[in-house]
């Protein structure tokens, strides 16, 4: 057991000063008190709050962040993004894999991300053929994670198809194509890799209506039943303008409606993006307890729009943020993002906030946070007993947070022009950052410029 002492906190029931944590050896907090003496506990340098779980990752795409902004043709957009997309996955190894995952969790670690859901679909070698062991490339993913000791829901992605109606898949998409029986080979696979670890786990991740056919959706979902009753089902969903309408041509439904009227989703679900949704599908979809799993930073990188956030939030619609393709690192800035792209939408500022007076930041920071645990189905999100002591100390001496209290920080964090916001941060009760710095940082990033030497040269 250990004791730490905190100036302030934000508890789940609200900011409290000068707050002892006691911390089991499983890394769970086992007692919160406020108001007490530091006594013998450890004092943290620094204001505390939950680590914000990173609900929606494609780690090997760090390493394409600024590669793709030449002018394009015409109507340039996420579809032509992706052939070139295709082309760099051509000259990725498994080292390279993990040695680009690794880099992007001890930058995500640093920018308080302290859980990561990875949505992984490069399954195969470069000619499409399975490694002799096909879970060779994910269980990469989870050497990245355990070796910066970010936590880590793994996602492996059940990708079978182009486009909807079982359209054949490309030559690009040949890294990432395998049907029902060898995906659940390699699921099975991790699950076993991962039991026992308190801070590892799977889910199942049918990765869009366009690439599996409802009868893998409906597999996919029975396999995730079958792993437990909690097992996150995450998918990709109406994020394009095309998707939308090669959706309607296939079905006569958009998606969103679709996937409403044809499976029985819930609080298991986390649908990425889910971008173009109509006021109906948007109060529909907040109904039916699933995480919309948003990222603002590649949504914009890509054009594909606004989520409609306020009739989904309105009919008590749940969310939680993700860094997708990583062109950003910084979960602040998700959600300034998120707030942002609602008010250049209605032309108005404060278009999220729950009420009258309330603190914009404090309220975003505490739904995100939730709603990314719910989706990585990990006991994260809070600062409360029986959950895991995943927190930040935030850095007090950044000129954004200066002077600033309680959910007043969680504002200048958010919308002030902070600069290092971050100075510790701890993930299942073991120090992973200390004063902004990784103990692998140096090191990792000598392996990724070896990478990125090779791959750029």
């Amino acid at each position: 057991m250990t004791r730490y002492h905190a100036p302030s906190a934000l508890l789940a029931t609200g900011w409290s000063e000068n707050v002892v944590f006691d911390v089991d050896d499983a890394g769970l907090i086992t007692a919160i008190t406020p108001r007490t003496a530091a006594d013998d506990a450890e004092a943290l340098n620094g204001p505390v709050v939950p680590g914000m779980p990173c609900l929606h990752s494609t780690s090997f795409q760090r390493g394409m962040a600024g590669l793709t902004e030449k002018g394009g043709p015409q109507g340039d957009s996420f579809w032509s993004w992706r052939k070139l997309m295709y082309r760099f996955i051509e000259q990725l190894r498994p080292d390279d894999i993990e040695d680009i995952a690794t880099q992007l969790y001890i930058e995500m670690l640093r920018a308080g991300y302290t859980s990561v859901a990875e949505f992984h679909y490069l399954h195969h070698d470069v000619s499409g053929a399975p490694y002799a062991n096909r879970a060779e490339t994910s269980e990469r993913l989870l050497a990245a994670a355990s070796s910066t000791g970010i936590a880590q829901t793994l996602l492996p992605v059940l990708y079978a198809h182009d486009n909807f109606g079982g359209t054949p898949p490309t030559s690009g998409q040949r890294r990432f194509i395998n049907n029902v029986a060898d995906y659940s080979g390699i699921v099975e696979t991790l699950v076993a890799a991962t039991r026992g670890s308190r801070a590892q786990r799977i889910g199942i991740a049918p990765h869009s209506l366009r690439a599996v056919t409802p009868q893998m959706l409906n597999e996919a979902v029975a396999l995730a039943a079958k792993l437990g009753p909690d097992t996150p089902i995450h998918l990709n969903l109406s994020a394009q303008l095309k998707e939308v309408n090669d959706c309607l041509a296939w079905s006569g439904q958009r998606p969103v409606a679709w996937l409403l009227d044809h499976v029985a989703v819930d609080g298991r679900w986390c649908v990425v993006h889910a971008t173009h949704t109509e006021i109906v599908e948007a109060e529909r979809l907040g109904r039916s307890g699933v995480v919309a799993g948003l990222c603002p930073t590649s949504e914009g990188d890509l054009g594909d729009g606004f989520f409609n956030a306020v009739p989904y939030l309105r009919a008590g619609g749940r969310i939680g943020v993700g860094a997708d393709s990583h062109v950003c690192v910084d979960p602040f800035l998700e959600l300034k993002l998120f707030e942002y792209g609602q008010r250049l939408r209605f032309e108005r500022r404060n278009v999220l906030a729950k009420g009258i007076g309330e603190s914009l930041g404090g309220h975003l920071y505490r739904i995100t946070a939730a709603g990314g645990a719910q989706a990585m189905a990990q006991p994260v999100g809070s600062l409360a007993v029986g959950l895991r002591a995943d927190w930040l100390v935030l850095n007090h001496d950044d000129p954004a947070l200066a002077e600033q209290r309680a959910d007043g920080l969680l504002d200048a964090a958010i919308f002030g022009p902070a600069r290092q916001l971050v100075r510790d941060v701890m993930v299942a009760g073991r120090w992973v950052v200390r004063d902004g710095q990784h103990p692998a940082a140096t090191v990792s990033f000598a392996r990724y410029r070896s990478v990125m030497k090779r791959l750029l040269g």
